[in-house]
């Protein structure tokens, strides 16, 4: 996670370098049994390097889908913007539901992967690693969804 923030806060940079418009997303968690990402915990937090500036738009969200019942759609629209560069966590929630659902909006999307993290997950038993989960779903997004691109290879060509 740490990986990915730091090139996370090297993405910001950027765009803030150039004004262009960004959003910060924050997951606050409404579902009964919640155990993270609740209301007024650590786990809503924002990472300390990627932490919002003055005037810079949070959306907050209660599903992994970062348009879903939220405001995103609309203010993405209202600027007239069609070109999506996406980073965080969780790869295999947020970034994955986020990509398709605005590549079904229309947006042309860019996942920086590895300004993305994930954790180990279980199946059946087995403990499939962060890494593993990770790569399947870049891959996953790769076609036809998103260009996956690496932080350097973003900034060096946007």
């Amino acid at each position: 996670m740490e990986a990915a923030a730091e090139n996370a806060r090297k993405l910001l940079g950027n765009f803030r370098d150039r004004q262009a418009g960004l959003f910060h997303i924050q997951h606050l968690s409404e579902h009964p049994g919640s155990t993270f990402f609740l209301p007024g915990t650590e786990g809503v937090k924002t990472h300390a390097m990627v932490t919002p500036g003055p005037g810079e738009k949070v959306v907050e969200k209660h599903y992994p889908n970062s348009f879903r019942d939220t405001v995103l759609l609309n203010e993405l629209r209202g600027r007239g913007i069609s070109d999506l560069v996406i980073c965080g966590a969780m790869s295999h929630m947020c970034i994955d539901a986020t990509t398709r659902a605005a590549f079904d909006y229309g947006f042309n999307c860019t996942v920086i992967q590895d300004a993305c993290a994930t954790r180990d997950l279980s199946f059946s038993g087995d403990t499939i690693r962060a890494a593993d989960v990770h790569g399947a779903f870049m891959a996953a997004l790769a076609v036809p969804y998103a260009r996956v691109l690496a932080t350097e290879q973003y900034l060096s060509d946007p």
